[in-house]
């Protein structure tokens, strides 16, 4: 069993680097388990990237939710991931149920239909990054954390999809609402075709500040959280300085903070958990 943390370790370290370093201020004993349910996390996310073909992501996706169910016991032991992330789930005893919702939201990536409506980007942030922190934080601090970092979450998986907008777009993957692009008159064909206006500008411009009222929401939240759980947290600290760079860049070339910097953004929130959630 040690050699599936060791493997959730690895692939933390090399696909959500951000995670793996906030996992360095946290106990040595619940790293494995935080390990455990970001990598988890890492293969439901990049399923679409591994199966293109929609067919066999559900397929993919379905394997997942069958293994949180209890089943498919023997393929689920050779799996390195699930091995650990069951483990993680008897030994905290975290409700399955969390993550297979988790899972159910990640249906939306694997097909080309837009995000309709503000509201429905809101609650597929909060089914897949607010969960993730929620039992993250769970893992650390021993309480149920979903009201605590909700808004965190939703800010959090706004300002990723933000930075990687041109990627999506480019493979007619769209996040930003149709609702905010009809707003600002942006034709979805103008989006796909990487044509910028003023018009999309200002669709994510709204869309920057709708995520910056989440962190601030997030603010008045973490601040109640247990000092055990602020470990699972330190990536929000990322948001804010990934928004006041979306705002210094077009469209459809974001410039992504350095990871030299993200690393002390890090290591700084750590060190002052009150930057965590830090909207201004």
């Amino acid at each position: 069993m040690q050699d599936a943390f060791a493997y959730c370790a690895a692939l933390v370290r090399a696909a959500d680097r951000d995670r793996f370093l906030a996992t360095l201020f946290a106990p040595a004993e619940r790293r494995g388990a935080l390990h455990a349910l970001f990598a988890f996390n890492t293969e439901v996310a990049r399923v679409h990237e591994v199966a293109p073909q929609a067919l066999a992501g559900e397929v993919r996706l379905q394997w997942w939710i069958d293994v949180l169910a209890g089943e498919r016991q023997g393929e689920a032991a050779a799996n390195p991931v699930a091995a650990a992330l069951l483990t993680t789930l008897a030994h905290y005893r975290l409700a399955a149920a969390d993550l297979i919702d988790l899972v159910e939201a990640r249906r939306f990536d694997l097909y080309e239909e837009p995000m309709s409506s503000l509201a429905d980007l809101e609650n597929y942030a909060r089914k897949t990054s607010s969960r993730v922190f929620a039992l993250a934080a769970e893992i650390l601090s021993g309480e149920r954390m979903l009201a605590s970092t909700e808004p965190a979450g939703i800010a959090y998986g706004i300002a990723v999809l933000l930075r990687a907008f041109p990627a999506h777009a480019a493979r007619r993957q769209l996040y930003v609402p149709v609702e905010l692009l009809e707003r600002h008159q942006v034709p979805l064909a103008d989006v796909f075709a990487g044509r910028p206006s003023a018009g999309l500008n200002a669709a994510l411009a709204e869309l920057r500040h709708i995520a910056r009222r989440h962190l601030a929401a997030a603010s008045e939240r973490t601040s109640a959280v247990p000092a055990a759980a602020v470990p699972a947290l330190l990536p929000i600290a990322l948001v804010r300085p990934s928004l006041d760079r979306l705002e210094r860049c077009v469209a459809f070339a974001p410039a992504e903070i350095p990871p030299w910097r993200r690393q002390w953004l890090i290591w700084r929130a750590a060190h002052n958990p009150a930057r965590i959630a830090q909207s201004g």
